[in-house]
């Protein structure tokens, strides 16, 4: 069904079919719609990226509003306006003329005005004996009334797009901050571990970010150094938790040697009763033990989802309805998983018991994404258990690791 007015340019301009559809798609305004010139100028303003404009293509867009009379846009007295090249130039800042024929061009190509080419190429109106307008050759701005709409949610779109862009560099600012100093305050005040290889890591993820970054590479760069400033975190705090549970053995070894070693009985309880409340301390006990375990899980949970699945996109396939939408559909997804691969019920089980439930789904995603290389994943995932009661075991170098590989991969495909 034909919806809008198709006319051809003059001369030796050849006209296309996406130029066609592009004049038939734009509909003739109604005719008490109005829009306030300017302001759709601004939105264009706001999304010339999208259109692909440079900044001359705007300044003839301006000039030609201004060859419009009225301050608002509407289809009462037409919206063709007719100036010469040599008024263009003057209004768009004396540029050259073949500058401005190719963004006039350019205009015409992004949808935002049309020609009205008159038989001989010139640009002119007809008026009737009152000096009204009966019909004019020119540029047609009736594109900009009609898309009016479009170009305010655009300009919208664009904008909340750059502040989520300007936000993510701001985060990647304060995060590359923290672990460059965290790592040179360890490095300097002796504290244990392996920082050179911490050091390393933190010199290859800045060598994989692209001078000119886009949202997506920023934002990718931000995930891994987010996952080291965990990692680095985490082995200072199990360093201080470890220092103060030295502390507090010694603190006990002293209490024990002042005590009178003659009466051993005394240690054991007299009854049931004293045996049943001396049941709670065992697992009080454990936590001591695992207190830098239990201190890392709950950083592991801080992984965003969106993290976990940017580093194992397998999992995705297995989610209720082909889809991870939060974490128990992950942790439905992982149950599937593990039976496809063969883990058994206990094994599964002692890992939810030991690192949780959601870092059993993310160890699961994890092994389902490297199956290939792992020749029994009920053995592996027993043996992150064992590493992870001795506090020997963490997700963020499986992730990372993962997150580096599809990201090389995805460069080599591209």
């Amino acid at each position: 069904m034909q919806t809008g007015q198709v006319t051809t340019p003059f001369g030796r301009r050849p006209t296309t079919l996406a130029l066609v559809k592009g004049q038939l798609a734009i509909g003739a305004p109604a005719p008490d719609t109005r829009v306030e010139k300017w302001k759709v100028f601004r939105d264009v303003c706001e999304a010339r990226e999208r259109f692909g404009l440079q900044d001359r293509a705007l300044a003839v867009l301006d000039a030609l509003l201004t060859f419009y009379p009225d301050p608002e846009l509407h289809a009462e007295n037409g919206l063709v306006v007719f100036p010469s090249n040599a008024q263009l130039s003057v209004r768009a800042h004396g540029i050259t003329e073949s500058t401005l024929r190719r963004q006039l061009g350019a205009l015409v190509d992004a949808g935002l005005i049309q020609r009205r080419d008159s038989p001989n190429g010139k640009r002119y109106a007809h008026r009737d004996r009152a000096g009204k307008i009966e019909h004019a050759y020119g540029f047609d701005l009736s594109p900009l009334l009609v898309r009016s709409t479009e170009l305010a949610l655009l300009a919208q779109d664009v904008a909340a797009e750059r502040m989520r862009f300007r936000r993510a560099k701001e985060a990647l600012t304060i995060c590359r901050r923290d672990v460059r100093k965290l790592i040179t305050a360890a490095i300097e005040e002796r504290a244990p571990g392996n920082w050179a290889h911490v050091e390393t890591m933190y010199v290859e993820i800045l060598g994989r970010h692209v001078r000119y970054p886009d949202r997506r590479q920023v934002e990718s760069t931000l995930d891994e150094m987010k996952l080291l400033r965990m990692e680095v975190l985490n082995l200072l705090e199990m360093q201080s938790q470890t220092k103060d549970m030295h502390g507090n053995a010694s603190h006990d070894d002293r209490h024990i040697q002042n005590s009178n070693t003659d009466s051993i009985n005394e240690l054991e309880p007299s009854s049931d009763e004293e045996l049943g409340e001396s049941v709670p301390e065992k697992p009080h006990a454990k936590s001591l033990t695992l207190g830098g375990t239990k201190a890392k899980l709950e950083q592991i949970k801080a992984f965003p989802l969106g993290m976990v699945l940017r580093a194992c996109p397998q999992i995705v396939d297995y989610g209720p309805g082909g889809g991870i939408a939060h974490w128990r559909e992950l942790m439905t997804a992982a149950v599937v998983v593990r039976s496809m691969l063969g883990v058994s019920p206990s094994a599964y089980e002692d890992a939810c018991n030991t690192m949780g439930p959601e870092n059993t789904a993310v160890a699961m995603a994890c092994i389902l994404e490297r199956s290939n290389f792992i020749t029994s994943a009920g053995g592996y995932l027993r043996d992150l258990t064992k590493r992870s009661e001795r506090g020997e075991f963490s997700l963020g170098p499986m992730l990372m690791s993962l997150l580096k590989a599809n990201s090389d991969e995805a460069r080599r495909i591209g």
